[in-house]
């Protein structure tokens, strides 16, 4: 056994998205909209009017899109609801992220903050590991790496 191999797992690229999504976030000039109706209007203007094709997204039938946009549904079930959350805030404010990973890749860089186990496993002594949090600051250089691996060809977001 080396030691490499008694470490913990590494975080899923899915986690390094999520955080990202939500540092993204507090960049937004204008809040997201809330309610389904503004949500699916918004959408609908990124997805050019077409109802089939947010339908497609959201994971819904084209008649529940248009009861959306209409106003006579107006509080999705849970799944739409999270659908409908996560496309409007991946889709908002394009420019203001663009910026915002402009700078971070040439001049600031960007700062992680990461929650760590430290220690041994050995139960009932002072070796036993703790919880700590690492932050640091990365450099531009690879700030602008992180991003590019998590922006692909096509500059859709992986």
């Amino acid at each position: 056994m080396t030691i490499n191999d008694s470490q913990q797992p590494a975080p899923r690229r899915g986690k390094v998205l999520e955080a990202l999504a939500r540092a993204e976030r507090k960049v937004f000039t204008r809040p997201a909209p809330k309610s389904a109706k503004a949500q699916v209007k918004f959408l609908l203007t990124r997805a050019k009017g077409s109802t089939q094709a947010l339908a497609e997204r959201l994971g819904v039938s084209r008649h529940t899109v248009e009861r959306y946009r209409a106003g006579t549904l107006t509080t999705p079930q849970k799944r739409p609801r999270a659908a409908l959350v996560e496309e409007t805030e991946s889709e908002w404010q394009p420019q203001a992220r663009a910026q915002v990973r402009h700078q971070a890749a040439t001049s600031s860089g960007m700062m992680v903050d990461v929650t760590a186990y430290f220690g041994f496993t050995c139960t009932g002594s002072s070796d036993d590991g703790r919880e700590g949090s690492v932050t640091t600051a990365i450099s531009p250089t690879y700030a602008k790496q992180i991003l590019d691996g998590c922006v692909g060809e096509t500059g859709e977001r992986l």
